[in-house]
Formats: structure tokens, sequence, C-alpha cells
């Protein structure tokens, strides 16, 4: 197995694609898509790929057929092609960590094969999601007891970061497949405020905790365990019923076990599952609990769907790359700084802070895979709120402010539980939000429309802001594993063109060991001597001064 030190893609403004790209900018770039519309009316019907079930219109990017071929030739020239085939065949491409990146291998079928480092890694796989969904049918049917002979009615999942946004996005987009009768609460905050909320209604003779951290070390998940711990030793009277209202997720062994959880009620993975990719890995848990074995694995599916149309597909209908090349032009092209996700469904409202760690923790990178510091920007903000709540918050400053924000509008032609007519009027705001965005309003509209002359300042909307529209038949297990895997992929497109590593994060490590210490220094019972800064050392000492006065 190859192991990728350097890479021979580091940085690319030196390919002849992208001073290509540059040129186009001048041209195209400054084009508005009113006269792109006009100079190619049939765009909208050309301008469009499918895959996996999604459906993407890219005909509203400031793009033209021109741009797309320098894109393709860009990415040829970063080697697209042999870093996606590297990615699925477990080479190391994480090379500051000198780790596979395997997220792939999670939802392979039972059929595939896949060696690395000698072993097998879809029977490993399959192996954790057999117990998983034994241990999810148990709890569901009733089979599984709690210390006092109850069935389990709620779930509580205490995670935080990886461990936590993919279980709490996918309960809630999934909340019409769950199981009625059972409950599924999230914390991840270590703010006490977010445990107690959690536990304040509920029995916990009728309670599992599902604490999901890898090292079984993470600071505010297992702050929040013993808190919840503590709970339910409080409520049930006896220590030992941990072992019947508590499992893991992690690979500690011997602190899972010092934690009261039975060997045989932790699931593992492995170190190449990253948490942010870990949704479809025994993370999942509580999702498998949720909407059931069946239910997960057509979630798997959805995943693997995308997986192969990424692997398979040419790069001129491939929705992921198309994807990634379109957030590269907007980026660096267009000096785009933010993209919004707007999905039309409230059911998906965990979406957007899903794609913001999915996408800001992979592509936050200010060096190269082979470390020498970048010359252009890299990762976009990611953020956004479901429509149409968007509408009435932050779509004046997408349609009149002075920053061009790309937008992904994601939307399903089918409800999942139709309500009247209200789906109707959904999909219709989405299609005319992107509309409005392309083509605004200008002057002669708003004369027309008998504006008033003082007026037509304040009503003028330039138009010319990028979207893509992202539809699916029905929001469905499947459906929700195409869309992550879609971004996972359009994530790791940008990456191979920016030459950087998606797969690290360092830059979460820094604050998390300042942490540790400023935390010994607030609750030692006589006050140390602090080396920070003086505005540090200020905060230390108001927080030791308010800690002492409320006893």
């Amino acid at each position: 197995m190859a192991d990728h030190a350097t890479t021979p893609n580091d940085g690319p403004r030196h390919h002849p694609a992208w001073r290509a790209l540059e040129a186009d900018q001048m041209h195209t770039g400054r084009r508005h898509l009113r006269e792109l519309f006009a100079d190619d009316p049939d765009r909208g019907t050309r301008m469009r790929a499918s895959g996996a079930g999604l459906e993407l219109d890219y005909a509203k990017q400031r793009v033209t057929e021109t741009t797309l071929g320098h894109l393709i030739a860009l990415a040829n020239q970063c080697r697209l092609t042999e870093r996606r085939q590297e990615m699925f065949a477990g080479e190391r491409i994480n090379v500051s960590e000198r780790r596979s990146v395997l997220h792939v291998a999670l939802r392979m079928p039972r059929s595939m094969r896949l060696v690395v480092d000698g072993a097998d890694v879809v029977t490993e796989v399959h192996d954790v999601l057999d117990r998983m969904g034994r241990f999810a049918d148990a709890v569901r049917s009733g089979r599984w007891r709690g210390h006092t002979g109850k069935p389990i009615t709620s779930v509580i999942n205490i995670g935080i970061g990886g461990s936590d946004l993919g279980p709490v996005m996918a309960n809630a987009a999934l909340r019409p497949f769950a199981q009625a009768d059972l409950e599924c609460r999230f914390v991840s905050n270590v703010d006490g405020d977010a445990i107690l909320d959690a536990t304040r209604d509920l029995d916990p003779a009728q309670t599992l905790i599902v604490v999901s951290s890898k090292t079984f070390t993470t600071r505010e998940t297992m702050t929040n365990a013993q808190s919840a711990r503590r709970w339910l030793i409080t409520g049930l009277g006896d220590e030992s019923a941990i072992a019947r209202h508590a499992v893991a997720v992690s690979t500690n062994a011997e602190a899972v076990a010092a934690f009261g959880i039975a060997p045989e009620n932790m699931f593992g993975f492995w170190d190449w599952v990253g948490g942010r990719y870990s949704m479809d890995s025994a993370i999942g848990l509580s999702t498998m609990i949720a909407i059931g074995p069946r239910g997960f694995a057509d979630l798997l599916a959805g995943f693997q769907a995308m997986d192969q149309h990424f692997l398979e597909t040419p790069f001129a209908a491939n929705l992921p790359v198309l994807m990634g090349f379109l957030a590269v032009w907007n980026r660096n092209f267009l000096g785009a700084p933010t993209t919004a996700v707007l999905p039309y469904s409230e059911h998906m409202h965990r979406f957007p802070a899903y794609l913001q760690q999915l996408t800001m923790e992979s592509n936050g990178k200010h060096v190269t895979a082979a470390g020498h510091q970048v010359d252009y920007d890299t990762g976009p903000i990611f953020w956004g709120e479901p429509g149409t709540n968007g509408q009435h918050s932050f779509y004046q400053l997408l349609h009149q402010g002075t920053t061009i924000v790309p937008v992904d509008l994601i939307g399903f032609l089918r409800p999942t539980e139709p309500v009247g007519d209200h789906h109707d009027f959904l999909l219709a705001n989405l299609v005319a939000q992107a509309q409005a965005l392309a083509f605004g309003r200008t002057e002669a509209d708003l004369h027309a429309d008998g504006i008033p002359a003082q007026l037509i300042p304040h009503k003028l909307m330039a138009g010319n802001r990028p979207s893509n529209v992202i539809l699916a038949e029905s929001l469905t297990p499947h459906t929700l594993g195409a869309l992550v895997a879609l971004y996972e992929h359009s994530v790791f497109t940008q990456s191979v063109v920016w030459g950087i590593d998606a797969f690290d994060q360092w830059g979460v490590e820094l604050g998390k060991q300042l942490a540790t210490t400023i935390a010994e220094e607030i609750v030692a019972p006589t006050m140390p001597t602090l080396t920070h800064d003086s505005s540090t050392n200020t905060l230390i000492t108001r927080i030791r001064a308010a800690r002492a006065a409320a006893g």
C-alpha cells in the first residue's frame, strides 16, 4: 500500500487549466445570468445531471460549457481520477496521520471485498452491522429490558462533533420512518443544561444511553456520560443497572468496562473512519434503533449508490464532481467566501449544521498536503436554514446584500406525509427563489410595474446570484444517504483541486489542549500562578471569583 508523504498536486495555480479559468473569469465570470440565458436559451435543459436518485440543475451557475471544460481539464491535471481510486482502494491519503480514508467501505455490500493491511474491511464492517442490527431489533421489539424489567422507550445519544451531528441530523430527517414508541434525544454540549434538559422528564428505568466516543476520553462526551450515569444510578438505586441502560460506540474496551458497560455491548469502528464521515458506522447506532436495521440498510444503499455514481460516471455528468467544480469556481474565481445550503424541508433542518462540519473541518486548511502554505482560498464557510423560514430572515442579504452568496436549494418532489396544499406552495417558493436570485428585478421591470421612481433604487435587485437546485423524489433513508455522499465526494473533489488533506483536523486540537489546562486552573483549590496573556488571566480570575461567590 502506498503512503503519500507528498503529493504530485501541490497546489493548482501552476496548472494550465487554472490559468485558462482565470482568463475565462475575465469573460464569463463578468457576464450576467440574464445574458447567459439570452445567448443560450436551452441551457436550462442541458445543464442538468442525475444519479443515485438525485437531480442537479446547475443552469443558474455563472458558467458556460467552456468554463466546465476548463474545470474538467483542471481535475485531470490535478489527477482526480487517481486520487479517487486511491481513496476507494484504501491507500493512506490522510497524509498527516498516515491513515487510509475508507468511509466508502462502511456502505459496501456484503458481497464486495476490500483488503487493507491484510484484513478484509468489508467483512469487519458487516460483522459490526450485524451486531448492531441484533441489538437494535432487541430494543425495538422490547426483548431488551432495563434493570427493573421494563422495556426501553427513550434513547439518549451522547457524543460531540461527528459522534453527534450525523445521528441528530439523520434522526430529524427520518423521523417519519422512526418507531413511534421510541424517542431519541441527543446531548453534545458540555453545558450542564443540555444533559438536564435531555433527562428531566424521562424515566431512568426505561432509558438507554448510547455513549459515542472512539477513545472514551473525549472531555465533553465523558463529562455528559458521567452525569447521565449518575442520573441512572440515582434513579435505579443500583450501580450494576448501568449494564442494562448503557452501551458504547468506542474502541477503548478497558474504559468502557470501567464505566459499567458489558464488552458485548461495545460497538467498534476503525481509525480509517473520520468523525465527520462516521454517521453510517456504529456511530449510527441510535439511527438504527430509531428506523430499524432495514431502514439503516436503505440508508447505506443510498450512500453506496452515490459512491458508484462518483466512481463510474464521467466528470461532465458526475454530480459530486460537478458540485465540487462549481464550488472551486465560485470560491476562487468569483470570490464568494460562503455557501448557503437551503433545504426546503422542515425535517432537514439540521442538514446545514451537519454540512458545516463536513465541509469546513475537511477543507478549512492553510497548507497543502505536502505542508506548503497555500496562496489561494480554500474551503468556503457553509451555513443555512430551511426554506421557507430563511426567506423571512437572511434572504434579504442574499438578494440585495453586497456579498455574493452561492446557494444550494434542496427539494423533494413528494412530501413524506401530505398536508393539504402545503407542499405545492413549498416547492413554488424553492423555484421562485432560484429564479429571483438569478435574474433579479431590473429598473425596466419596476417601471413597467408602476413602481414610483423614488422607490426604484430600494426595490431593484441585481440578480446574478448563482445557485444549484437539487431535487429528489422524496426524503427517504436512501435519499438521505445519497445526499450525504454527494457532499462528501464534492468536498473530496475540491480538496484534490486545492491539493489539501481533507481528512485531518489539527485545528480542532489547540482549543482542546488549552481548555484542559484552563479547566484545572479554574477549579484549583488555591489560586494558581497564571502564565497566560493578561486577557486570559483576567477571565480566569473573574470566573474563579464567581465560583467562590456561588459557594
